[in-house]
């Protein structure tokens, strides 16, 4: 695993959790919705007699639970991020890490935060690539 691969792990997990916020309000409406029985037709043995909105409500606790390892998970890479970004020498490449991979950012972003041009910005990034060192035990997602 690179640095770039290892440091991109952020951004990565962050994105699952989003998909999985928006996942979970919709599980939420559908829940809240109560279906209406169908009258004047013959019932279906095959069919569930268990309410439509019971279903969900299981999705969404499982999957609430699986939001909370996700977030745990995020929280864990995030101070391991954080701590081999700080073995990184210069403050520049420092900082430019940590604006693209912890907070992430744009080029743009961190080029008018550091006052540098992009090209300054994307050199730092790719010597503090190079200064990088992956954790013995990194978290990998």
């Amino acid at each position: 695993m690179t640095a770039k691969e290892y440091l991109s792990q952020v951004h990565r997990l962050d994105s699952l959790i989003g998909s999985d916020l928006e996942e979970l309000a919709r599980l939420r409406a559908l829940s809240e919705s109560i279906s209406s029985p169908v009258l004047g037709s013959e019932p279906n043995p095959s069919r569930s007699t268990e309410a439509g909105f019971v279903k969900s409500v299981l999705k969404i606790a499982e999957l609430e639970e699986k939001i909370g390892a996700e977030v745990a998970k995020l929280v864990k890479l995030k101070d391991q991020v954080r701590t081999t970004i700080d073995t990184v020498p210069t403050k520049e490449e420092k900082l430019v890490l940590k604006y693209r991979y912890i907070l992430g950012w744009t080029w743009y972003q961190i080029g008018s935060e550091l006052v540098a041009d992009e090209s300054t910005v994307r050199r730092w990034h790719i010597s503090a690539l190079e200064h990088v060192r992956l954790p013995k035990k990194p978290v990998i997602i």
